[in-house]
């Protein structure tokens, strides 16, 4: 009954933008703290950024700081991820989890492929 649908991936070159979507339903978003997550083969799957409930605080890794942007639609019911000067090593498949954890939800989408060229 709860989904969550990543989508905007795709092959770009370096220095290129993408931006994604996570697209909800069963769940109203906004009240969820919503976050990126990425996957690179042979990898850890690691938190890109992530943006509160409420407030709307918004948080990075290091690696992406002032290149990723994470913001809220909640009248579409999404909360999306743009993705500047994008470099190689962003390649991975992002995931989307939404989570509210004083009610232990934690949600995740099926992700979606950034490839980026040299």
């Amino acid at each position: 009954q709860v989904q969550l649908v990543e989508s905007g991936g795709g092959l770009v070159q370096a220095g290129g933008s993408l931006r994604l979507s996570c697209a909800a339903s069963g769940i109203t978003l906004s009240i969820y703290t919503v976050n990126w997550y990425r996957q690179a083969p042979g990898k850890q799957r690691e938190l890109v950024a992530g943006i509160s409930s409420g407030g709307d605080n918004t948080n990075y890794a290091n690696s992406v700081k002032g290149r990723f942007t994470i913001s809220r639609d909640n009248a579409k019911n999404t909360v999306s991820l743009q993705m500047n000067s994008l470099k190689p090593e962003d390649t991975a498949v992002y995931f989307c989890n939404a989570a509210r954890f004083r009610f232990n939800e934690n949600y995740w989408g099926q992700g979606t492929q950034v490839t980026v060229s040299s």
